[in-house]
């Protein structure tokens, strides 16, 4: 044994390398400069020999404990670069010094993940194939605070945990080390020791790809290099934060298709605003499904690599489509490779398990009080809308963060600090997300799926609310798959289901769903309606038009086996919304609607108008759900003027009888529904239709027929307040049923 090295060696850090329990063994085993020369260690257990290549020349190191822990003092002033060469069972093989290398995050990295801040943890965190100092492997870092000691094991040193024990850094208990060697395409997982020598195997939290499930493993992955192509859409989507554009959402899965090329060329060619991709991560069983995120920052090995994602993305945004990505923060699985009790303790989830797990679905809910835990889910959030260029998050079960009771039985749940049922640290995490979303990414839209009744969700965070863009209106949905799944004889008797969104729908900034969780795809879609096949169509036509013409953004997942008729309809459905101002500019303002009829229940029809600033720009709609069609139908009108169908669900070509209004009309000054001037319209039998409203110049006018109905005038309404259109709906609504 050499005496000189000896003298140098941290002998109760040796023996914790040895037995697996030392958790900063770059203190014990990177190169030292002492007085004496250069002290290199390393660690190579069952090896027979090892030595010490600098240049060309060999210094032979003795080995200091029989587990094969060897060292060698090596002459000199200044720490070389060098190499080992080991021997084991006869084979000899050269591999570089791990603890030689510096760690690759910064103190000022640590203390913004330690802070909850660390927006980018993504870029330091996991494992990223780089070069440091001409020397090609893998970085590595995963948090793991409570872990005794922490190994990274491979393909890259034979699965064997003693190889590289990582490094903690000293105040997040984030291991990290950089593994010479180790390359893209090899498969890791990290070895945490814990407390009472249990041994864990975990897939990397942040690694960016997995082995085909229902293998667990996580993969390295070679660094993107992705030429992205839509700057363009990127600089202009940005409209879409005024809630003023026309925002219609095609929802569907990755798994649905063979080819990015296919899905860009399907939205495009029914014209959506956007589409909505199912959670793209990887998921490890089909039990769980999709929104059973196993890996959060890996793309799904069901759809090929994490460029074609990418490709997909910079299609659909060439085509001038914006994608939305459904996103689970909320909760997950209960798989112990994954991060199910991380370091022996309940690092990710709640810590109290009374409170731990979701009660509908038996996942773990998130540690929100944890600033490294709203870390990880910011900076994934990050990940997807900067790495990917999503245009959106639409976050999923939503209800179950804010609400401390959320399924639970009185009893069952413990109150927060003011004896109220509000999770208000997954109140803050949710403001801390739209605020700072908000400020770095630009055109970036926030859909919440909540089904409760918080209130305000889509107000700002500067007027101390959650700051959501958009809040899914369930509600509407419930009442009107209610109201269609009745026979039309029978829904005169339901007719509030109808019209009682219309007091609410002011109260947020909704996305109107008819999507797969609603009512599924077309085919699924038709086994809740009554009627024979083509009344189901109808009904489908309607439903779909009904959504596009009421007040909110819209979401529908037709599906993508469709007949061409119907292709042609929602293509036409889209354009009228995209081309028609009335439509979108003031859904978030009461003038933005008005009811002309919405009491003739026995009729099942609704009658109201969608407007903006510019009375040219108003439309006329008449929904009828009835089986039976109006040829000779009487709509007041908002002044006189020409009155022309720009849509029609019953037209031939999308496969309906074909009762339509080919010619304009010009109103007559006969009142009908207390309005001075009316028109008469064919109107189809479970059809919508739509009609321009062109007021007409006062020459025009006297040169017109104008019918005069002496018994009764009415003049132009006063405008009231919105508390009293609320309240003169309220009653009407109630009386319809």
């Amino acid at each position: 044994m050499s005496s000189k090295a000896y003298e140098y060696m941290d002998w109760p850090g040796i023996e914790a390398v040895v037995y697996g329990e030392e958790a900063s063994p770059k203190d014990v085993m990177a190169p030292k400069l002492t007085k004496d020369g250069v002290l290199i260690q390393g660690f190579f257990p069952e090896a027979e020999k090892a030595e010490v290549l600098i240049g060309t020349k060999k210094y032979p190191m003795e080995q200091e404990d029989e587990a094969g822990y060897f060292a060698a003092m090596i002459p000199g002033r200044k720490i070389p670069s060098y190499r080992f060469v080991i021997t084991k069972s006869g084979k000899t093989t050269e591999q570089e010094d791990a603890y030689a290398f510096p760690g690759q995050i910064t103190e000022e990295e640590e203390k913004a993940f330690c802070a909850g801040v660390y927006y980018h943890a993504y870029e330091k965190l996991g494992a990223h194939a780089t070069e440091i100092n001409g020397v090609k492997g893998t970085s590595f870092a995963v948090w793991a605070p409570n872990a005794v000691q922490v190994s990274i094991v491979g393909d890259f040193n034979d699965w064997d945990g003693r190889r590289h024990p990582m490094h903690r850094m000293p105040m997040s208990g984030i291991f990290e080390l950089f593994v010479p060697g180790a390359a893209p395409g090899d498969l890791y997982k990290y070895q945490i020791k814990i407390k009472g020598g249990a041994v864990l195997m975990k897939t990397d939290p942040y690694g960016n790809c997995t082995e085909m499930p229902p293998a667990t493993a996580s993969v390295i992955t070679e660094p993107s290099a992705y030429s992205w192509e839509d700057s363009d859409w990127m600089k202009n989507r940005v409209k879409f934060k005024s809630r003023k554009e026309p925002v219609s959402i095609y929802e569907t899965s990755l798994k649905d298709w063979d080819t990015p090329e296919e899905l860009a060329d399907f939205a495009k060619k029914l014209n959506y605003t956007h589409v909505e991709l199912h959670p793209v991560m990887e998921y490890l069983n089909e039990e769980d499904g999709e929104y059973g995120t196993f890996a959060y920052y890996a793309v799904t090995r069901r759809f090929g690599k994490a460029d074609k994602l990418k490709t997909l993305i910079n299609e659909l945004h060439k085509n001038g489509t914006g994608v939305i990505l459904d996103w689970t923060p909320a909760h997950f699985p209960r798989h112990e490779e994954s991060l199910e009790k991380f370091d022996g303790t309940p690092l990710y989830e709640n810590p109290d398990p009374s409170m731990a797990i979701h009660p509908i679905w038996g996942t773990y809910l998130y540690n929100y009080d944890s600033p490294m835990v709203r870390d990880f889910l910011l900076a994934n959030a990050f990940y997807w809308l900067e790495e990917f260029h999503f245009d959106g998050l639409r976050l999923d079960d939503v209800d179950s963060m804010l609400y401390l009771d959320y399924g639970r039985e009185y009893g069952q749940w413990k109150p927060n600090i003011y004896g109220t049922n509000e999770n208000l640290a997954a109140v803050e995490f949710l403001k801390h997300l739209t605020s700072i979303v908000n400020k770095k990414v630009p055109g970036a839209i926030l859909i919440a799926q909540e089904d409760g009744l918080w209130p305000e969700l889509t107000d700002s965070v500067e007027n101390d609310h959650v700051g959501f863009d958009y809040k899914w209106n369930n509600n509407w949905t419930e009442d009107f798959v209610a109201y269609l799944s009745k026979d039309p004889i029978e829904r005169q008797y339901v007719h509030d289901q109808l019209t009682l969104s219309m007091l609410y729908a002011y109260c947020e900034h909704y996305v109107l769903t008819l999507g797969c969780r609603d009512v599924g795809n077309v085919e699924e879609f038709m086994k809740k309606l009554p009627g024979d096949e083509a009344q189901k169509l109808a009904q489908i036509r309607a439903a779909y038009a009904y959504m596009m013409v009421h007040p909110g953004a819209k979401m529908m997942a037709p599906g993508k086996e469709l007949p061409e008729s119907l292709v042609g309809f929602i293509h036409d459905l889209n354009e009228m919304y995209r081309t028609h101002p009335a439509l979108s500019r003031m859904d978030d303002d009461y003038d933005g609607f008005e009811w002309i009829q919405l009491m003739k229940y026995e009729e099942n029809v609704l009658t109201f108008l969608r407007k903006t600033e510019k009375p040219e720009e108003t439309l006329l709609v008449i929904c009828n759900f009835a089986a039976v069609p109006y040829m000779d139908y009487q709509v007041g009108v908002p002044f006189y003027g020409k009155y022309k169908e720009i849509f029609n669900t019953d037209r031939k070509e999308y496969g309906g009888e074909g009762v339509v209004n080919p010619r304009a009309k010009t109103s007559r000054q006969e009142e009908c529904d207390e309005r001075e001037f009316s028109v008469k319209f064919k109107i189809p039998a479970l059809g919508v239709a739509v009609f321009s409203c062109t007021p007409v110049k006062k020459r025009e006018a006297a040169a017109s027929p104008v019918k005069k109905k002496p018994s009764k005038t009415t003049t132009k309404k006063p405008r009231v307040s919105t508390a009293k259109k609320k309240a003169a709906a309220r009653p009407a609504a109630k009386k319809a049923v």
